[in-house]
């Protein structure tokens, strides 16, 4: 499945237990000698309108929260009939999402995003609005917080030129980060409208990347350059994320597509 680009193999282990070797994420990721995606999601059933997903990075690494993953999962379990309603509750390792489905999208409920240096994780003496980093010979300014997992978001004047592939690497990686970050690049168009490139942690640049469209939307409104209903423009198209501020949950909707089902036989 994708969203707007941004692509998952989904293992379903509702109704069958899987067994799943995380070392298989590479394998699987692979575009020439695999089937090809950002991240692989095994979803597991827990409950009843309760599920939790496992997000395995294509380096093989694994993350504690993926937007655009878990609205893709939500429209897997309505459509292959496992849901009661159209809302129900998807866990991550970092969080309890709700989900809502309706003919033309999908929503998630991402939680309340975190500031606090060690929440994010990012090592830094005290809580600041912006920070910044030398990379490249460079000093380069950024916002940094948890969505569920971390992200750094640097405002740009145009993404087209915005240095992704140069700096994006080196701030993942970054030492002050100690479980890596994704890194989001913000250009503002209006108060209700960016456009965004993500490099994320484990995969590289993407297409899109739900939990770095919530992160550029939050960090935006805290620097009271945004209002609290964003579009969120993307290469291949557009999310929507609405953020109330202080302690309330950060939204997320857009489309969530097939592009294939079949069957993996590990060798």
């Amino acid at each position: 499945m994708h969203a707007l680009g941004n692509d998952f193999v989904i293992i379903d282990g509702v109704d069958k237990a899987v067994s799943f070797d995380p070392t298989q994420a590479k394998i699987i990721a692979d575009r020439y000698t695999g089937i090809g995606c950002d991240q692989i999601l095994l979803v597991n059933n827990t409950g009843e309108n309760s599920f939790n997903f496992r997000i395995y990075n294509a380096d093989g690494s694994e993350s504690a929260q993926c937007g655009n993953g878990a609205r893709c999962v939500g429209r897997l379990l309505h459509d292959r009939g496992y849901l009661t309603g159209r809302e129900f509750i998807l866990k991550t390792s970092a969080a309890e999402m709700l989900c809502r489905v309706n003919s033309s999208e999908t929503s998630v409920a991402l939680g309340v995003p975190r500031f606090r240096p060690s929440e994010v994780p990012f090592i830094s003496e005290s809580e600041q609005p912006t920070y910044e980093l030398e990379v490249n010979g460079d000093n380069i300014q950024f916002s940094a917080l948890s969505i569920g997992n971390p992200h750094a978001v640097i405002l740009v004047e145009d993404v087209e030129t915005a240095p992704v592939a140069e700096t994006g690497p080196k701030i993942e990686s970054h030492p002050r980060f100690p479980e890596r970050t994704n890194v989001g690049y913000l250009q503002v168009v209006s108060r209700s409208s960016i456009r965004l490139r993500v490099f994320e942690r484990g995969v590289g640049e993407t297409f899109a990347c739900g939990s770095g469209a919530c992160a550029a939307v939050v960090a935006g409104i805290r620097l009271g350059l945004l209002d609290h209903s964003v579009e969120v423009k993307l290469t291949a198209g557009s999310l929507f994320v609405e953020w109330e501020g202080s302690d309330r949950p950060v939204h997320l909707s857009g489309p969530a597509a097939y592009v294939y089902e079949g069957r993996w036989i590990a060798t």
